[in-house]
């Protein structure tokens, strides 16, 4: 039987401040094992820090959405969202559940090709396609998700000089009842301008409109909004039929799904107002069975949902440096991760676990990172155990986002890995050195002595 740790008692303060709804903020439980691996074994394995990521946890989250949607609906795709975590080896084990890639760039499109997406399975998004991007999409027959009306005129001209038809669908914004509404990317629905698009692709006759598509914002926490959009998206497929005669084959609802990182400012947390993929897929396959879509033939439904699915996912491990007071008295952590490698902590109340176990004692504590910049703070204000220099800490749900928006800068970013459903670690990503960041650059002759 193990003996516990001598304590020596102390008297907490009481801090003033607004509790929240389970009271004054504390510090977090331990996370001493992922996936059945002692986290303390990773680090003497990996060093610090790295990330890492659950193979087991990525397909559960992938069936768990795929199944709440499937079995409300007789048609639904989920397209991974590249932009949300583009590590070839995520993108793969979501396309080994079925799904298709959704891209934003050139760059990520190449990327889904590379991992052995077909062209007809790629649906390509974004305000920003070179003539190079959209000839080499017709090429493979991706589907082409129009921003805005120089995208359109362009493609237009294209298929006019290439003879070929290209695949597309309109990006639609829209009032859903939400703030701030996301008036930027797409035609507008409420001032016609979705349907004057929609006019001008089916009387051109160089374009085939397969489908409509919107994203109605991020961390969208309304399953209402959802409705809305359908019911507008619905509005427009069903116009078009009876003035063309032309059926749309898919309504793609994009993404936005909250996951379950409370954000920064919030009075809930997350676990207590984030809806589940259950919640999203009532408003949303309901709207879309209300409709009377003609012959009782729905169209598919598309997802491109990223966060929901990957955030949880992905962890951080790091490592004290060193403890030290603050002008003020309160005590600081730093770690050697720091806001390079978490982008998201600018917007998420990010998890810092202690990944051992610790005392009962605690100090008010503000984590902060090892970068020579008054920002790099991961949290502030937490009632955290007395950790020590060399001691594991892990960041949970950083899976989205951070691996496709860290920045190397003060440090190298550092090697990634995977654990399988066997718990076998798979190296996916190198972490960076000195040669790999010199690679490109070029020093002038006159600059060599």
């Amino acid at each position: 039987m193990k003996k516990n740790k001598f304590e020596v008692p102390v008297i907490q303060r009481v801090n003033p401040g607004m509790p929240g709804k389970t009271g004054m903020g504390q510090g977090y439980s331990p996370i001493t094992e992922i996936d059945g691996i002692p986290v303390k074994e990773l680090i003497e394995r990996f060093g610090s820090p790295f990330y890492l990521i659950s193979e087991k946890k990525l397909r559960e989250t992938y069936r768990k959405a795929y199944q709440a949607f499937a079995s409300r609906y007789p048609r639904v795709q989920f397209a991974w969202s590249y932009k949300t975590n583009y590590l070839n080896a995520v993108c793969r084990v979501f396309h080994q559940e079925g799904a298709w890639a959704e891209v934003v760039s050139g760059f990520e499109y190449e990327k889904a090709l590379f991992n052995g997406v077909p062209g007809n399975q790629i649906i390509f998004n974004g305000p920003l396609k070179t003539e190079h991007d959209l000839e080499k999409a017709m090429d493979n027959q991706s589907v082409i998700h129009l921003d805005h009306f120089d995208e359109l005129f362009t493609l237009i001209r294209l298929s006019d000089r290439l003879q070929k038809k290209a695949r597309v669908a309109i990006r639609i914004n829209m009032d859903t009842g939400i703030f701030p509404k996301w008036d930027r990317f797409g035609f507008t629905y409420e001032n016609n301008e979705a349907w004057h698009a929609i006019e001008f692709i089916m009387q051109s006759g160089f374009l085939e409109l397969v489908g409509l598509h919107t994203h109605i914002g991020t961390y969208i926490l309304s399953t209402q909004a959802y409705r809305i959009a359908v019911q507008k998206m619905s509005a427009l497929a069903l116009k078009t039929n009876a003035t063309y005669g032309h059926r749309i084959q898919y309504l793609d609802l994009g993404g936005g799904f909250a996951s379950a990182n409370t954000l920064k400012g919030a009075y809930h947390a997350a676990a207590d107002v984030v809806p589940s993929f259950d919640a999203y897929a009532d408003a949303i396959t309901s709207a879309m069975l209300q409709q009377n879509w003609p012959d009782n033939n729905p169209p598919y439904l598309f997802l491109e949902t990223g966060r929901a699915l990957v955030d949880e996912a992905g962890y951080l491990l790091s490592s004290v440096t060193a403890t030290k007071r603050l002008s003020d008295g309160r005590r600081a952590l730093i770690l050697d991760a720091g806001v390079n490698l978490l982008f998201t902590t600018f917007w998420y109340e990010l998890e810092v676990h202690p990944g051992i176990e610790t005392t009962i004692s605690t100090d008010e504590t503000d984590i902060v990172g090892p970068l020579c910049m008054n920002i790099d703070v991961i949290r502030k204000n937490l009632k955290y155990p007395l950790l020590e220099p060399g001691d594991p800490v892990v960041i949970p749900r950083i899976g989205a986002y951070n691996m496709t928006q860290w920045m190397q800068f003060i440090t190298y970013r550092p090697a990634i890995y995977m654990v399988d459903e066997s718990q076998q670690v798979h190296l996916v990503r190198k972490g960076e050195d000195l040669q790999y960041l010199q690679q490109l650059e070029q020093v002038p002759d006159h600059l060599k002595k």
